[in-house]
């Protein structure tokens, strides 16, 4: 049997310590398997989050030569966690776009793990959470670079959105790297609407409110600008928006 996880475990740090306590060990023990065969391309879309608290974990496998995206939505009423761990083979490339949203207290966080252990291969994550009332969203990256993984081009950027004080926004990027000819970057910042941007918008006519929800929709899209199919980026950005609600 699984142990249950605590806040003093590194990778649960930020989580809900109150919802780790009550967790059916065995939740922890199932894995949603996502393999792409060598030199073939697929996506999968995943919307996380609802009434009661949900942990969602995702293990990919990309092979050598292959594209893997997947892009998320962890929104909801309670806690919600999306877990990804990444396997890249010889040329392959990972590409992930995930938002966090929401209100209450609840918490909701993204948590990545890549790794980089064969030469070649490219990953890309852009995350984005967007929070208000006490609630807290967090993010949890990391990325190996093997020896041998030479080449490698990994970046991840994390950006919080805090709309209202008293929410939460934490990011934890991590690079352990143990090859010498490789590309890699991580970024992170948190703030506040710009208001200068608004005050822009305001100056030519949109209405604070109108002026708010789009520089919102724009930050939330940040996630979603690889993703090609126009048809599947409009469901998750309505998903985000209909989580944000009337709060912008």
């Amino acid at each position: 049997m699984a142990t249950l996880p605590t806040t003093r475990d590194e990778n649960w740090r930020y989580a809900d310590g109150a919802v780790l306590a009550a967790l059916d060990p065995d939740v922890l023990e199932q894995w949603d398997d996502f393999d792409v065969p060598a030199g073939e391309s697929a996506r999968r879309t995943i919307k996380a989050g609802g009434a009661g608290p949900e942990l969602i974990r995702v293990r990919v496998t990309v092979g050598d030569g292959a594209t893997a995206e997947l892009f998320a939505v962890v929104a909801g009423e309670a806690y919600a966690r999306l877990e990804v761990v990444v396997s890249l083979g010889k040329a392959a490339h990972f590409q992930f776009g995930g938002v966090t949203i929401g209100g209450g207290d609840a918490v909701r966080e993204i948590v990545t793990r890549m790794d980089h252990a064969l030469p070649d291969a490219t990953s890309d994550q852009v995350i984005r959470a967007v929070h208000w009332d006490s609630a807290t969203g967090n993010f949890l990256g990391r990325i190996d670079v093997a020896r041998h993984a030479q080449k490698t081009d990994a970046a991840q950027d994390f950006k919080g959105l805090l709309l209202e004080r008293g929410a939460a926004a934490n990011a934890r990027p991590e690079l352990e790297i143990y090859a010498d000819d490789v590309k890699c970057a991580h970024g992170a910042s948190i703030g506040q609407l710009d208001e200068q941007a608004r005050f822009y918008m305001a100056a030519r006519g949109l209405a604070p409110d109108v002026a708010k929800r789009l520089l919102v929709q724009a930050f939330i899209g940040d996630a979603f600008a690889a993703l090609e199919d126009e048809s599947e980026q409009a469901r998750l950005m309505d998903i985000a928006l209909a989580a944000l609600g009337d709060r912008a």
